[in-house]
């Protein structure tokens, strides 16, 4: 039986499918949209998000870690400047603005730029259903066949895990990504993924159990700061860093290599040949993936240098290695067998945490969107096929004034900003003029 629609006479211009930062940006820029204007021109939009509010990794939420992306790349900035919703109006509304600007810095502390989220995320809490997870898509079909809305259903996460189901012209996904688990391993008590790495820590801590090994798996910024934290976190632990590179890799964040996120990267990006697009990735890979900071790959190695000279080695890096293989093992603890690869030699390491800073992956979206999946084109290597609005292109027989947009997922068309911060206020205009293209309110 279908669920209830909640206002059957409701049907909603832009759906928003979960509430990090992309949909807040698209909100904002809905709401801005409305002010001022008569019913008749308003989109009326909703979002829902699973989580009980606005939330953005805030597991890696370390006191000292700033961000990597520049504050004027915020939710708004980069589509209009005069907005008050920017992350300077933010500040002046803290009473933070002079603090801040003193710093002279581009580059807020993470848990801070959290906090603007949250601040913008309230401004528009009227636009969004907490507590509510899509659980399915279904295709609505007019009287000539065609298919004009969208009906997402929800369930409940709160409270009493009902479902209801509301119509919507045009969706925008954005899910987010998905930790990534290597082959053979399962998160659990002592084997976490550095997603959970401060609430885990501080329970770990709470509990006063000993801790006398961790083993951190991955060479990126992740898995460098949870070295980092982990070290400062809990004294009396040996941290084990476990990385197949000679060392850690120096984020390009040179000027020239940041053009690769301006939003005209995007229209190049687009554009290009697939073999452009794969040699455009490869060469750019090095300003997001498997990369650190150089200032804190400089902080780590002095800590190693500095503990070598006092005859207490705390801080190791087993570089040019790989887990091979976690089992139960004395004592409670696991035995996290690492090998060195240009030898094969192996070394057995009783720990109480395994740490996995081994990333991310683009959710499958095939078991959400259901029977609309079947509606969504794909290219020759099976891959969704996206407009450069972010708009899935559809079979014909899916109206011109209902869609399905993606925000994030979408680096095979759209390049390295898919799942950054760079774009989101550009990105959020872009769709939002699409679904004023489509017709909505015609």
């Amino acid at each position: 039986m279908k669920s209830p629609r909640t206002g059957s006479d409701v049907v909603h211009d832009v759906l928003g499918i979960g509430f990090g930062p992309s949909n807040l940006a698209l909100s904002i820029a809905v709401e801005e949209h409305n002010a001022g204007r008569s019913a008749g021109h308003r989109l009326n939009a909703l979002f829902l998000e699973r989580q009980s509010g606005f939330g953005w990794h805030r597991g890696m939420l370390i006191d000292d870690a700033t961000m990597q992306v520049s504050f004027l790349k915020d939710l708004v900035t980069l589509r209009n400047p005069t907005s008050d919703y920017s992350f300077l109006c933010f500040l002046r509304e803290r009473g933070r603005l002079i603090d801040f600007l003193n710093q002279k810095t581009l580059f807020p502390l993470r848990m801070e730029f959290h906090e603007y989220f949250e601040w913008a995320a309230e401004r528009v809490s009227h636009l969004v259903a907490y507590g509510s997870e899509a659980v399915a898509v279904d295709p609505v079909r007019d009287d000539d066949g065609q298919v004009a809305y969208f009906d997402v259903t929800c369930r409940d996460t709160a409270g009493s895990g009902g479902t209801v189901t509301h119509r919507a012209r045009n969706i925008s996904l954005a899910m987010g990504l998905e930790p990534h688990v290597p082959p053979g391993l399962e998160l659990g008590e002592q084997v976490w993924h550095n997603s959970q790495l401060i609430p885990r820590s501080v329970q770990l801590a709470d509990s006063g159990a000993p801790v006398r090994r961790v083993v951190v798996l991955g060479a990126g910024q992740s898995g460098a700061e949870a070295v980092d934290y982990l070290h400062r976190t809990f004294p009396e632990a040996e941290v084990c860093s476990v990385f197949a590179k000679y060392g850690y890799t120096p984020a390009d964040d040179s000027p020239f290599a940041n053009r690769i996120f301006d939003p005209e990267a995007v229209d190049v990006y687009f554009s290009a040949p697939s073999e452009v697009k794969q040699s455009l990735f490869d060469y750019h890979r090095s300003t997001n993936y498997s990369v650190v900071d150089m200032e804190l790959i400089e902080a780590l190695y002095a800590t190693a240098y500095r503990e070598k000279v006092s005859g207490r080695e705390r801080l190791r890096f087993l570089n040019v290695s790989r887990v091979r293989s976690v089992d139960p093992g004395a004592g409670g603890a696991l035995d996290v067998t690492v090998e060195f690869l240009p030898t094969g030699e192996r070394q057995v390491l009783p720990t109480d945490v395994l740490v996995l800073a081994t990333g991310y992956r683009p959710r499958d979206l095939t078991p959400l969107l259901g029977e609309a999946a079947k509606l969504c084109l794909r290219d020759d290597e099976d891959q969704i096929r996206v407009g450069r609005d972010h708009r899935v292109e559809t079979a014909p027989e899916v109206s011109v004034s209902a869609g399905i947009y993606l925000q994030g997922g979408t680096e095979h068309t759209h390049g390295l900003t898919s799942t950054l911060l760079s774009t989101v206020a550009v990105r959020a205009e872009e769709i939002h003029r699409s679904v004023l293209a489509g017709g909505v309110l015609a």
